[in-house]
């Protein structure tokens, strides 16, 4: 029998690598890697290492199709959300399970998901605002507080609350000044919303021939009430009433269909206010960072990254769940700009029980900033218990134990 044959668009940057690497491995595939440039893969991988500009959807697409005409690739995976939509055009090329392009790509920018989501499910009151919009005339349609955002940008980045006037003023000006860095257009519009009030929650899904499966609903026990909207806490299962959980899925399942998602990973962000379930955001990739280790599924522990291969090798993981255990991960966002010195209390924070791990990605000497100019954080903190306040609790308990120095 023939191994099969995945070829992963991986970020240089991704969180995702090793997870990744390792579930490959699991799953006895043969990995080859798609990238912008990765040193410590190019000189593990040799020719299943294939270069691409991740900056031009179509020319890295072009690149994956030629490189298929070398070897066989059975399946085509996007890590995050930069390689999806040259995911979509390859895969369509080379007849494997892709997305549609279009879906995909409106899923990259914020205006385009709006437009596509309409009316199926509830969504905030919006607007996009260009270069040279009447921003008093915005805020007064809206009403205070709005969010505003940069429309191609994921991860928190360049979203920003504002309560009045002057404030969605500097939001914007922020907004360019990040555009500018980043090396986008400065000038693009930028989306402009009504907060939504109430607690967030995050649902992650796989879908399998359009038919969407609910893989975890996460709990964001602290408050995001802005300007900035730092993740910290995320727990599962979820506590809300039954009621919600099941609005939260079906608000999932229909933002899904509006779009035309017809396969993989989608991570979605969703607010509730009273009783009503709002889509904030949507994904197709799974949750950011190390998060997607806090999941494990079935009797054998199945790794979120083995059921997205699976996934996209054909396989039908619709009945697979999540294991009965409450599991939670706290993300260290970075409290100041500067340079990284140290993060002590590590070793006394895996001693807390119910801590299953504690992974520090940031290193000392790196330059840090914090949200809303960067989206990376410092590190992960993983907890698993009966129940989700165990979980809560011991992650509580171990972000105290840490110190972090920033010069």
């Amino acid at each position: 029998m023939k191994t099969p044959s995945v070829l992963f668009i991986l970020p240089s940057a991704s969180y995702r690598i090793t997870d990744f690497v390792a579930a490959a491995g699991e799953l006895g595939v043969e990995m080859l890697v798609a990238t912008e440039g990765h040193q410590t893969l190019a000189a593990n991988m040799g020719d299943r290492l294939i270069p691409i500009d991740l900056c031009d959807d179509q020319a890295a697409a072009n690149r994956i199709v030629e490189a298929a005409g070398l070897r066989s690739i059975d399946a085509i995976v996007p890590v995050d959300d930069h390689g999806v939509v040259a995911a979509a055009i390859a895969a369509a090329e080379l007849g494997l399970i892709h997305n549609p392009a279009a879906a995909v790509g409106a899923t990259r920018d914020k205006s385009t998901l709006r437009a596509k989501v309409g009316s199926a499910v509830r969504q905030p009151a919006f607007t996009v605002a260009g270069l040279r919009a009447d921003l008093s005339q915005i805020g007064r349609t809206l009403g205070y507080p709005v969010v505003a955002k940069p429309l191609s940008m994921s991860a928190s980045i360049g979203v920003i609350r504002a309560d009045d006037e002057d404030s969605l003023e500097r939001a914007v000006d922020t907004i360019r000044h990040i555009l500018t860095t980043a090396g986008a257009n400065p000038n693009e519009s930028i989306l402009v919303e009504r907060y939504v009030p109430g607690p967030e929650v995050s649902i992650d899904g796989l879908i399998h021939e359009g038919e969407w499966t609910t893989l975890a609903i996460f709990d964001k026990p602290d408050p995001m009430d802005g300007p900035h909207f730092e993740e910290t806490l995320f727990v599962t299962p979820s506590r809300h009433h039954q009621d919600v959980v099941s609005e939260i899925e079906a608000v999932a399942a229909a933002a899904v269909g509006a779009v035309g998602l017809r396969t993989g990973a989608v991570h979605a962000e969703m607010r509730i206010d009273g009783t009503k379930v709002v889509l904030i955001e949507l994904a197709a990739r799974t949750i950011g960072g190390l998060c997607g280790r806090a999941l494990r599924f079935g009797l054998t522990s199945t790794s979120v990254e083995q059921l997205i291969i699976r996934n996209a090798l054909g396989e039908d993981i619709r009945n697979i769940r999540r294991e009965s255990t409450s599991s939670g991960v706290a993300m260290l966002p970075v409290p100041a700009k500067g340079t990284l010195r140290k993060i002590g209390g590590v070793e006394e924070a895996r001693l807390v029980a119910g801590i299953s791990a504690v992974d520090i990605t940031a290193r000392p000497g790196d330059v840090v900033r914090p949200l809303p100019y960067d989206g990376t954080y410092l590190g992960f903190v993983f907890a698993r218990a009966p129940k989700p306040d165990g979980v809560e609790a011991a992650l509580r308990s171990a972000i105290q134990t840490l110190s972090i120095e920033i010069d």
